[in-house]
């Protein structure tokens, strides 16, 4: 069986194309995150999104922030952290804010990586949706953002079970 026979069998109706929809969330992610871990030089998938989250933030985050904003456990966050510390990419310290969580800070390795191995990442994203026009990546954009919202949607209906 091939993706587009999966793809034709869940096309005929809402009920299944949205199957289809949340099983694609995963299995895409799967196949992305094997391609970039075999392709960024360094760090993987994993740790990269990290390291673009604390290069974006404009303010310390918390390991329990980063796996909020990055939809993973503070666990999770701490491992990868810590591998990234003994890369050099980050250190890891008490927050300022609040002396019982722990922030990670980017190191000037930080910078020098984005600075010179960051093209390789750019050309895979490149590849990636060279095969959209740019009014289907804004289209994309707008549907993916709005599936934040239903993913926050869902959160709240669990959360009050």
């Amino acid at each position: 069986m091939e993706i587009q026979d999966l793809c034709e069998r869940f096309s005929h109706t809402a009920k299944d194309q949205k199957k289809a929809i949340f099983n694609t969330l995963f299995i895409a992610g799967n196949r992305l995150q094997t391609l970039f871990d075999n392709h960024i030089p360094e760090v993987s998938l994993k740790q990269f999104l990290l390291l673009t989250m604390i290069r974006q933030s404009k303010e310390q985050l918390t390991f329990t922030r980063l796996g909020n904003l990055l939809g993973c456990s503070r666990q999770n966050i701490k491992k990868l952290a810590i591998v990234l510390q003994k890369k050099g990419f980050v250190t890891i310290r008490q927050s300022p804010g609040d002396t019982r969580a722990l922030c990670i800070c980017p190191t000037e390795k930080v910078e020098q990586y984005f600075s010179n191995e960051f093209f390789q990442y750019q050309q895979e994203l490149d590849y990636l949706f060279e095969v959209y026009t740019e009014e289907e990546i804004a289209t994309m954009f707008g549907l993916f953002m709005k599936l934040y919202e239903g993913i926050e949607n869902l959160e709240k209906r669990v959360n009050h079970e």
